[in-house]
């Protein structure tokens, strides 16, 4: 992908008219019912989270949450959650594994809140925490990538059996601007980076890290229909295992991630 595209591409996720996890919700989903709080510390609005019904079937809920406008932005701390963002996401997944609730979660975001206040809350705890805990839910887990997929603050709600990228999203240990700042000492080489990282969904099929790319159409009618079939003939091949099955295939998933070999 030439430099061109890959800042077409940088501009369409940051496109403030973007369909956010509410936005997703109200079209997909019915009798959605949002739940807050961590029961530890406190509710934090850049992670939503809620049980809903997907075709008739109860569904546990988990996403970052953007804005369309400055001030919901601001009020979601621009989709970056805080520690007990993800905890309250591990609350409602454990939740979902009690009630035997399949777990849909939606990711968009350039990461974990790294403020001061959040590092002293136990950032890093409770992003390894459910890395952890979601490697052995009992119960189906699917995970989308609907814009940005930044670092841990992604991965923190995308241990799933299934993830899928919209075809315009990205995902990646570190963002673009972020890695150039790192590598070169210059925020300006992002699109370097961008192309260095292999971040687009394209690339990350051919790697294997995900099981498919949804398309988005020319329609925000057409980019709700092809997640919601995408989620339905998911769940139906994901609820037909065992949980048993469910736990290794997850684990098997992501344990061959990275492993490659080399030529001596």
């Amino acid at each position: 992908m030439n430099q061109k595209t890959m800042a077409r591409q940088l501009a369409v996720i940051h496109d403030i008219e973007r369909p956010n996890i509410d936005d997703i919700v109200k079209e997909i989903f019915t009798d959605f019912m949002e739940l807050h709080g961590d029961r530890l510390y406190g509710e934090d609005h850049a992670m939503c989270a809620g049980i809903a019904r997907l075709n008739g079937t109860p569904v546990t809920i988990i996403g970052q949450r953007k804005g369309h406008t400055t001030e919901q932005n601001i009020a979601a701390n621009f989709g970056m959650a805080h520690p007990e963002g993800y905890r309250k996401a591990l609350r409602l997944a454990k939740q979902a594994e009690k009630f035997h609730r399949p777990i849909i979660c939606f990711v968009d975001t350039a990461g974990a809140f790294c403020g001061v206040g959040a590092e002293e809350r136990g950032q890093g705890e409770a992003i390894a925490r459910n890395l952890y805990e979601f490697m052995g839910l009992k119960v189906p887990v699917i995970s989308v990538v609907t814009g940005e997929g930044g670092s841990g603050g992604a991965l923190g709600i995308a241990v799933a059996n299934e993830v899928y990228m919209m075809q315009n999203a990205i995902y990646s240990v570190i963002s673009p601007r972020g890695c150039a700042s790192i590598l070169w000492k210059d925020a300006s080489r992002e699109l370097d980076a961008a192309q260095a990282l292999h971040i687009t969904a394209d690339d990350l099929l051919q790697f294997g890290m995900i099981e498919g790319i949804i398309k988005e159409g020319m329609t925000q009618a057409a980019y709700f229909k092809n997640i919601k079939a995408t989620l339905v003939t998911s769940l139906k091949r994901l609820s037909a295992m065992s949980e048993q099955e469910l736990q290794t295939q997850r684990y098997e998933k992501f344990r061959k991630i990275g492993v490659f070999y080399e030529n001596t």
